[in-house]
């Protein structure tokens, strides 16, 4: 099975956190059926756009399931997991309320991605009020989310900084009731 991101500009039959959350469940109980995962949902604190991590063997599973729900997709790719094992993702025990999307650098491999972030995740101990949770890498190696549980959008640029990461988007998403 593949991890894959799902990102959706929501329509306006979504505006509030129980339409999101009709939305999301019958989205979960359709993809149980066709044997993938709903493994993670984030949804901005406006409603306008939705990060979906779904488990599958093929991508038109998905595709197929969030078509027939009508949740639009804008992208849909194939991704991997750092900085956290799927199990835990799995548990949903961590809070998060910022995400990060990097569109990467064209020359940058999986390999080199991976090394830098290894050398340079020390340095979020510079900014303790930000904690790092994950990051899922597009494997075209063409963007990655980073997620994060922070007091403000501020300390989350100051703890990009300090692992020298550039932020192309910061989107405050909807806690977890």
């Amino acid at each position: 099975m593949g991890l894959y991101l799902v990102e959706s500009v929501l329509n306006s039959n979504v505006k509030d956190q129980a339409s999101f959350e009709k939305k999301a469940d019958a989205l979960q109980a359709d993809l149980s059926q066709k044997q993938a995962t709903l493994i993670e949902i984030q949804v901005s604190k406006d409603f306008s756009r939705a990060f979906f991590i779904v488990e599958s063997d093929e991508r038109n599973t998905i595709n197929e399931s969030f078509r027939s729900l009508e949740v639009p997709i804008s992208l849909i790719k194939s991704v991997r997991l750092v900085g956290q094992e799927l199990e835990d993702v799995k548990q949903k025990a961590d809070v998060v309320n910022y995400l990060v999307e990097w569109n990467l650098p064209e020359n940058l491999t999986m390999d080199a991605y991976l090394d830098r972030k290894k050398t340079n995740s020390v340095h979020y101990a510079e900014v303790p009020e930000v904690s790092f949770s994950r990051t899922y890498v597009c494997e075209d190696m063409t963007k990655c989310l980073c997620f994060y549980d922070a007091p403000n959008e501020s300390t989350v640029k100051k703890a990009r900084e300090a692992v020298k990461a550039p932020i192309d988007t910061i989107t405050e998403i909807l806690p977890k009731n």
